[in-house]
């Protein structure tokens, strides 16, 4: 069975990822009901600072949490990630995510669900650079919430209600098609890669 991965890419206490994330996995149950979806919050997860001696490309990684990490994202064969935009960027505890491990992400698939002033489209950017060098295939679709039309918020502090528009479930289910094509079609470089 195909296993993909729902992460949560943000930290912040009153965030809406965790709102997002669960309406991606609502949605991607329904319509792939063969595929294994689970959510990942990086909260649960709880990942210091990179506190590794050698480059995760090495895979000698030293410390129990990040073995912990490796054999998390290792069960995998693909990824949506939810994501703010932050500062034109990415969440630092996502990039942080990222940078623990390397093997693990390898000839494995991503999709991105982003929000933001500007949709998160800027965060989605840089993901899919980081993950090309991290080996991950990235799917042209990207579902782009913007926080003045996908979300109620009555004061900018809180974190409001998601509202997401008819056209984002639409847009999410494409999305969702092509990251479970794209991890079922990159398992034999996988399997290759481990022999």
């Amino acid at each position: 069975m195909t296993k993909i991965a729902i992460i949560v890419g943000s930290t912040r206490p009153g965030r809406r990822g965790r709102t997002v994330a669960e309406w991606v996995a609502g949605v991607a149950a329904q319509e792939h009901p063969t595929v294994d979806f689970e959510l990942l919050d990086l909260v649960d997860v709880g990942l210091p600072l990179l506190d590794e001696e050698q480059p995760a490309l090495f895979g000698q990684y030293g410390n129990e949490h990040t073995a912990r990490w490796a054999r998390t994202i290792g069960r995998f064969d693909g990824f949506v990630f939810v994501t703010p935009e932050y500062n034109h960027s990415v969440p630092a505890a996502l990039k942080n995510a990222l940078d623990f491990v390397y093997a693990e992400w390898n000839n494995k698939a991503a999709g991105f669900v982003s929000y933001g002033l500007h949709g998160g489209t800027r965060a989605v950017e840089h993901l899919r650079l980081i993950l090309a060098e991290l080996k991950v295939a990235t799917v042209r679709t990207q579902v782009a919430l913007s926080l003045f039309h996908d979300f109620t918020i009555p004061a900018p502090a809180e974190p409001g209600t998601f509202t997401p528009g008819p056209h984002q479930d639409k847009t999410l289910i494409t999305l969702l098609d092509e990251v479970v094509i794209w991890s079922s079609a990159l398992r034999p470089v996988r399997e290759g890669a481990l022999a």
